[in-house]
């Protein structure tokens, strides 16, 4: 009986990539494979005919050598198309490689250390605190649920006086082989749960877990100048580690909370200080208070308008971890007056009547500009 050709058996054309050709073989062998197709003997033979010529193709030598002479290649010394001695030994590498998730992990990701002991688990901790605290900086103490080693088992997960055992299904490895036909295929043992240990007689505080789950005060220290959003790792603070492996890390995620008055941009804080009109125009003072708790005098100069800005030199957040310190910038917002009484608007009338260009420069020139634009 003829043999069909590898490319024709994959559905691909001959200069196809590497990439198309692995995705054509992923489709058909997860199609045709045995564990899907309850002992069709038509599924399994098309199951060997798309290993063989993947087999071969994915090769770059042995594709070249069938690209020349065809199956003519490999008719005396077994080949891909006769299935050699070692071919359940190759395929096994390539599905390894392709169906890790499909067949149950396959060798890569996931790996434990010997005996079980696997890390534990980072945990996070959310934290808010003030501008104000992150001005000065603070140490913190925190509660944190988390598991820690059984003190009872010493983490071993075995009653006490008792021990773990060798697990007989993978005898320690971790790992069970299961053959089909042709191909053997490695995954994790479902006795040990790819720990390699099994214990018999588990301790009664932990269930055989190793670890148990308690409260925990730890302190934080938060330094002058950080910033929303930052990350602190206290590392070995996280979970501990399943039957005596290392322990995870603790990840604290900093927000600070908006404030009443300032707005902060890296180290620069600013803030927003409404000031009257007879003020803006007139000028004269106000004070304003200081993310330190102080505060400073701010001159308003004649004829100011709103969005004009005030930067106070050093009056900042300090940069984290360095000597320098950032500025405030001090914007004033003039504000109209309003629920005016009969005086008050007989001023500002006879104010109005007695107001030229001098006086509004600004608006005076817009409208001029605006005449202009619309040809007088």
């Amino acid at each position: 009986m003829s043999k069909r050709d590898f490319y024709e058996v994959l559905g691909v054309t001959r200069g196809c990539d590497e990439k198309t050709l692995k995705t054509a073989f992923r489709k058909l062998a997860m199609e045709f494979h045995p564990d899907r197709n309850n002992g069709d003997q038509a599924a399994e033979v098309k199951f060997k005919e798309v290993s063989a010529a993947y087999e071969c193709l994915r090769d770059p030598q042995k594709r070249a050598a069938y690209d020349r002479f065809g199956h003519a290649a490999f008719e005396n010394g077994g080949g891909p198309g006769g299935f050699p001695n070692d071919f359940a030994s190759s395929m096994s590498n390539i599905f390894d490689d392709i169906f890790g998730d499909f067949m149950g992990g396959g060798r890569r990701g996931g790996a434990r250390s010997s005996g079980g002991r696997e890390r534990g688990s980072d945990l996070r901790y959310n934290m808010e605190i003030s501008l104000e605290e992150a001005y000065l900086g603070k140490t913190a103490e925190v509660e944190v649920p988390t598991k820690i080693v059984c003190q009872s088992c010493s983490g071993s997960g075995a009653k006490r006086g008792s021990s773990p055992k060798v697990c007989p299904s993978c005898e320690g490895s971790g790992r069970v082989r299961a053959a089909s036909g042709y191909f053997s295929i490695e995954r994790t043992c479902p006795t040990c749960q790819g720990r390699g240990e099994v214990i018999a007689d588990p301790c009664l505080e932990c269930n055989g877990a190793g670890r148990v789950t308690e409260e925990r005060k730890l302190s934080v220290n938060i330094p002058s100048g950080i910033e929303d959003g930052t990350r602190i790792r206290l590392g070995g603070e996280g979970e501990a580690g399943v039957r005596g492996g290392p322990p995870g890390d603790l990840y604290i995620f900093l927000s600070i909370r908006p404030h009443e008055f300032f707005q902060r941009d890296g180290a620069d804080i600013f803030c927003r200080v409404p000031i009257s009109l007879t003020t803006a125009a007139l000028g004269g003072e106000f004070n304003v208070p200081q993310i330190d708790g102080g505060k400073t005098r701010v001159k308003v100069p004649e004829g100011s308008q709103t969005g004009k800005q005030f930067r106070l030199k050093g009056k900042g957040m300090p940069v984290l971890r360095t000597s320098k310190v950032g500025d405030m910038y001090i914007q004033i917002v003039v504000e109209t007056p309003s629920n005016l009484n009969r005086r008050q608007r007989e001023l500002l009338e006879e104010f109005e009547k007695a107001s030229s260009a001098e006086t509004h420069p600004e608006s005076a020139g817009f409208f001029s500009r605006v005449r202009d634009f619309f040809g007088g």
